[in-house]
């Protein structure tokens, strides 16, 4: 895991255990109003689009896991995909640009594959039950349409919340992990 994030050319301390808490935080928060805004604006047709590429997004700038970036190491332990042409001058300028980096930085050790596993496993048993709920409502709306009517849900509208919570569980499918290892990882050490 990285101690530090580079965010706009900046550099953001993360050594400390309350930062990613706070970083994870404000990311599922985000992803909260985010969600809210999509489901108000057209019941997540368009906007879910929108909110997978943010998500994305958030995982190759912040979070990492499945992409080289971001605080957590690739889960795969390949190392970026560099092209041989020099760097723009505008990301020279803008401070995006990264020499090649150490084999240290994407490769996991046994520690760190261990900790990546306990989190895939903790992940994914929230999102079986998760999705296990999800099952059960659409099986509601099959097998006992009465109940819907008695609580005043249309087809349509039942349809679009399950879409919407199939769609949050999608984001916590591909955030989930990342966001159990920031959270649980104690402060780090500085190098001596």
């Amino acid at each position: 895991m990285r101690a530090e994030l580079v965010f706009l050319g900046r550099r953001v301390d993360m050594a400390a255990q309350r930062s990613r808490r706070t970083l994870v935080v404000l990311i599922y928060a985000g992803f909260a109003a985010l969600l809210a805004w999509s489901w108000l604006a057209d019941h997540c047709r368009t906007g879910g689009v929108y909110l997978i590429f943010a998500t994305l997004l958030v995982n190759r700038l912040f979070l990492g896991g499945h992409y080289f970036g971001g605080l957590v190491k690739p889960f795969n332990g390949k190392g970026p995909r560099r092209s041989q042409a020099m760097p723009s001058e505008l990301s020279l300028v803008l401070r995006i640009y990264r020499p090649e980096p150490e084999e240290s930085e994407y490769r996991n050790d046994e520690r760190e594959l261990d900790q990546r596993n306990s989190a895939h496993y903790q992940a994914y048993y929230v999102l079986a039950v998760a999705l296990l709920v999800l099952w059960e409502l659409a099986n509601l709306q099959v097998h006992l349409p009465r109940i819907l009517a008695r609580i005043g849900l249309t087809a349509e509208l039942a349809v679009s919340l399950l879409g919407a919570g199939t769609l949050a569980a999608i984001i916590v499918a591909f955030t989930l992990p990342q966001a159990i290892l920031l959270w649980t990882e104690p402060d780090m050490e500085e190098e001596g």
